[in-house]
């Protein structure tokens, strides 16, 4: 699937009003926006003539093809190269949880879904759900139930309805929760499998799960190796 991408955007707040419907007049419908804080420190802030500002994050997930048209429209229409306006990026997908939420995240883009991904072989995946909010132990129960570690929860608002109901056939909140859970490569599909089973867009959940390569950890600690690990010291 490496001609799809987690597209990452992050701006100065002062655009918002502006960023959806730019993404919208771009091919880019289905778009989850948090928010967040920049960190420079005063020198760099100085440097540039800025004041500290807090931040909008969008993400969404777009072909090679929507991505190339979009970067040219970010510095033509939205200026991305001013100092403190934002950046934007792209992370590889490696798999998407059923063809109907493929077709809804890439509502009315070009794709071409390959089997092979130069991250393919990576160990572990970084699973992100996104959900209706108020159903994170929904998610999380599911997985669970799959081994899967913890997770961690990011409130975001999303956009794209129209195409929910074209694509998956229901109605989804604005409140969104995106639930991110960092897991084995061998495990993911399970855990991807017990998700949609069970927080899927066919439950009050109306869960969407898909999957970024992950190239290195630390840190994480995961079920079955806290078993071991109780049974060691017992």
């Amino acid at each position: 699937m490496n001609d799809l991408y987690m597209m990452g955007i992050i701006t100065d707040r002062g655009i918002r009003s502006k960023m959806i419907p730019f993404l919208n007049q771009s091919n880019i419908h289905v778009v989850l926006a948090t928010l967040g804080a920049g960190t420079a420190n005063s020198a760099i802030l100085d440097y540039l003539g800025m004041e500290a500002t807090e931040k909008a994050v969008y993400f969404a997930v777009v072909s090679f093809n929507t991505w190339k048209k979009f970067q040219k429209e970010l510095y033509s229409k939205m200026q991305i190269d001013i100092a403190g306006r934002g950046i934007a990026f792209l992370i590889p997908l490696s798999s998407i949880g059923g063809k109907k939420s493929l077709q809804y995240l890439t509502a009315n883009q070009e794709i071409i879904v390959k089997e092979e991904s130069a991250l393919k072989n990576t160990e572990f995946e970084l699973l992100i759900t996104i959900a209706n909010g108020g159903h994170i132990e929904t998610v999380m129960d599911a997985a669970r139930s799959a081994k899967a570690p913890g997770g961690t929860v990011i409130h975001a608002k999303g956009t794209g309805a129209e195409h929910a109901r074209r694509f998956l056939g229901i109605s989804l909140a604005e409140e969104k929760e995106m639930i991110f859970i960092v897991v084995r490569s061998t495990q993911k599909n399970k855990i991807m499998r017990a998700i949609m089973d069970r927080a899927g867009t066919g439950t009050p959940a109306g869960a969407v799960v898909f999957s970024l390569p992950v190239t290195a950890t630390a840190g994480l600690r995961f079920p079955e190796e806290d078993d071991v690990t109780g049974g060691e010291n017992a």
